[in-house]
């Protein structure tokens, strides 16, 4: 992850995928953009980069309020994401292995296109009209 976060930083030309957080019912819970330094990735980078960018973005802030698809371990659910006591240091390796395996048991469901995804080397094609969408099933605790 390393790795590729250097290169995205290196490469001039970015492709902005954006990304739904929707329950069951449609609802758009949040919405958010992420650039990749390639137009076409897989599930798992998705997956991947979308946890590394939300701990990044709560490292960034003055709050205590961490927005994500993982609920970090000792938060509370708040309206819009999750309170942690203290701020402090989310592992994201953590975060991203309790993704993954939700991806992988069903935690949440992928769908790009209307389509959805079920394995994490299915490819994504990223085009200003990509839809991504994420559904959210159970609650999901990481790092």
């Amino acid at each position: 992850m390393k790795a590729f976060n250097e290169l995205l930083r290196r490469n001039a030309v970015s492709f902005a995928l954006s990304i739904q957080d929707q329950t069951t019912a449609g609802d758009v819970l949040t919405d958010t953009v992420v650039l990749f330094p390639v137009e076409e990735i897989s599930v798992k980078t998705l997956i991947e980069s979308r946890v590394a960018q939300e701990v990044a973005n709560y490292k960034n802030q003055d709050n205590e309020i961490f927005s994500g698809l993982i609920k970090p371990k000792r938060a509370e659910n708040v309206l819009n994401g999750f309170k942690i006591q203290k701020k402090r240091t989310i592992d994201v390796a953590e975060q991203q292995e309790v993704a993954i395996n939700a991806f992988q048991s069903n935690g949440f469901f992928l769908l790009v296109n209307d389509q959805q995804l079920t394995a994490l080397d299915d490819r994504i094609l990223i085009t200003p009209n990509t839809k991504v969408v994420f559904l959210k099933l159970i609650p999901l605790v990481g790092g």
